[in-house]
């Protein structure tokens, strides 16, 4: 998948891309050259997800911020 592409991806449906990548990866009838191929596209959705729980974390610490009686425990 292109990264113009990866990047419009969901967080969930980038997700199941990667499940889907790790249950061929564990398959016995992979290739080598197949597993290189599969893993360095589980890479990609792996950072597109990271990516997207670091905005959802900053979006969650923004909107913490803004709560009345907020301590500073959170």
């Amino acid at each position: 998948m292109e990264n113009a592409n990866l990047k419009k991806l969901s967080f969930e449906k980038a997700l199941k891309e990667l499940e889907t990548i790790v249950e061929k990866l564990s398959g016995s009838e992979t290739s080598l050259d197949e597993m290189l191929e599969l893993y360095s596209e589980g890479i990609k959705y792996l950072k597109q997800c990271q990516s997207k729980l670091s905005e959802a974390e900053a979006k969650i610490k923004i909107l913490s911020d803004e709560l009345p009686g907020k301590t500073e425990e959170m």
